[in-house]
């Protein structure tokens, strides 16, 4: 059997350094560290840093310490919030993140009406839409854009543009853009800022190549993670026996074929890779 895993497989750098942090802050502090949220999605990881001492919570009424804010970010608000309540923070917001909260607050300020690709429920995107103002809506899928072009000629703007979570399907972005280019009227000042990060770009287009040269294709990381299992749908339109998983421990003995290709997703830690080429051996 030949194993192949892919280059991009693994932490992406918001990833590695909000988890390097995060290590950092609790070894040397000397007073309780909580975060907001999971700080990654991917189970393992949280149950590390919760056996140092690092506790999850939903609210800041519920802080202890200091509070470290997770790679996906937090709306504008709550770090208002946690400025009233004196509650010191930690900011481990991913900078790609915080530059496209950036990006939103540019066109807000201009007038522009924004239109982000991405999961409504996903926390960056919670965070994101913080900054848009009030003239905004969320295109999860192709089907979609009909609603949000409904929602953008009422609002009688007449300047629109095109945001993306850093972590979205790069195919489904450019398919977005696509339909949007045929529905808006030619008085319509339409601007594309494809914010979707170069890593997300790259781990994305490298398991499409990889998933077409192999008998099995394993996705490993987080059930709960959007940019693993965006590798898992590219992964499994070209190989059929693709299996995704959090850890070697969901896998079984099978036959897998002559060749086996490895990727994992962004917040997928380099030990649940390694398992997993450990039980493929």
């Amino acid at each position: 059997m030949k194993i192949i895993v892919g280059k991009t497989a693994g932490f992406c750098y918001g990833v590695e350094r909000a988890v390097e942090g995060a290590t950092k802050q609790i070894t040397n502090a000397n007073e309780k560290i909580c975060c907001l949220g999971e700080i990654v999605h991917n189970k393992q990881v949280i149950e590390k840093l919760e056996k140092l001492g690092i506790n999850c919570i939903e609210t800041l009424e519920e802080a202890e310490g200091t509070v470290l804010i997770r790679a996906h970010g937090i709306p504008k608000e709550v770090y208002e919030l946690a400025k009233n309540m004196n509650i010191k923070i930690q900011d481990f917001t991913c900078p790609n993140v915080l530059k496209v909260h950036k990006i939103a607050e540019k066109y807000e300020k201009e007038g522009y009406f924004i239109f982000l690709s991405g999961a409504k429920s996903h926390p960056e995107n919670i965070g994101t839409i913080s900054h848009c103002g009030k003239d905004y809506y969320i295109i999860e899928k192709e089907e979609d854009t009909s609603k949000a072009m409904e929602v953008f000629e009422k609002s009688k703007k007449n300047k629109l543009v095109l945001l993306s979570q850093t972590t979205f399907s790069l195919e489904r972005f450019y398919k977005i853009e696509k339909i949007l280019q045929e529905k808006i009227k030619p008085d319509v000042t339409f601007v594309v800022k494809n914010t979707i990060c170069r890593t997300t770009e790259l781990r994305q287009k490298e398991t499409e190549e990889l998933s077409k040269k192999v008998d099995t294709m394993i996705v490993i990381g987080g059930k709960n993670s959007s940019n693993t299992k965006k590798l898992y749908e590219i992964a499994n339109k070209n190989c059929a026996h693709t299996i995704l998983v959090e850890t070697a421990q969901e896998l079984k003995k099978e036959e897998m074929g002559e060749r086996v290709g490895i990727m994992a997703g962004a917040s997928t830690p380099k030990e649940s890779i390694e398992e997993v080429i450990k039980f493929l051996k």
